[in-house]
């Protein structure tokens, strides 16, 4: 609490939307001789507390990357299922929803969550719904996604709309597209930060990360800790924005 409060005095600015790219549970886990999930349920308790770091210093909107589309695809699948397995216990216990209630924010699950277990898809529906009317946080948890398929099925949407009529192929601009997109609630991110030492952005947020500040840090995702994200704020305080200008 202190690091905060002291981080409240010096700044001026806290970014409204943040997001986080979620890396290096499996080379945690790795690090002390562990099977590759145990990383990801370290990884799952580290989201509780940077969630509440994160509501404590005012930040709007976080997005976290859990899961890519490309990884579902590529990963072992005993690794998959034990990973998946992990969200239906967290997602679906209800001190999870208890303190989105208490916190008033609202969970969005954004990906292809059709390819998900049924089981699965209904304990993040439920949690979407029953979140639906909170106003002051949005969460977002960014499962099975992809920037490249979010772009290509924002695009085929549109593509059928001005097929059937329904929109103007010459009225498109950023904010239609924008509407069309998994985010349509939420402003642009101002700070995206990776965890894990990689510093790309692997498909996260592509058409919403245009003027994002970005953040990379070695840390694995399991070992963040609260000056580990005081460090990415203040980094960012120090930049001054142009916004292509």
């Amino acid at each position: 609490m202190a690091i905060i409060s002291e981080y409240h005095k010096q700044t001026q600015s806290v970014p409204d939307h943040v997001g986080i790219i979620m890396d290096g549970n499996r080379r945690f886990a790795q690090r002390l001789m562990l099977q590759p999930w145990k990383g990801h349920e370290w990884g799952a308790k580290k989201v509780e507390d940077v969630l509440e770091w994160s509501r404590e210093l005012g930040i709007k909107t976080m997005t976290l990357y859990c899961l890519s589309y490309e990884n579902l695809k590529s990963r072992p699948k005993n690794e998959i299922d034990m990973l998946l397995g992990i969200f239906e216990r967290e997602f679906g216990k209800k001190e999870t929803l208890e303190k989105l209630q208490k916190n008033n924010a609202r969970a969005f699950v954004i990906g292809k969550t059709e390819l998900l277990p049924k089981k699965l898809q209904a304990i993040l529906h439920n949690l979407e719904e029953k979140t639906k009317n909170n106003t002051k946080h949005i969460v977002n948890f960014a499962i099975v996604y992809g920037g490249r398929e979010e772009i290509l099925d924002a695009a085929r949407k549109i593509a059928l709309d001005a097929k059937n009529g329904k929109i103007d192929p010459k009225k498109i601009d950023e904010k239609i597209f924008g509407s069309f997109l998994l985010t349509p609630e939420c402003k642009d991110p101002d700070l995206i930060i990776r965890t894990g030492g990689e510093k790309r952005i692997s498909g996260f947020l592509l058409w919403q990360s245009a003027y994002s500040e970005l953040f990379f840090t070695d840390k694995m995702w399991p070992d963040f800790g609260k000056d580990d994200l005081m460090a990415a704020l203040e980094d960012y305080n120090g930049r001054k924005r142009r916004f292509g200008k």
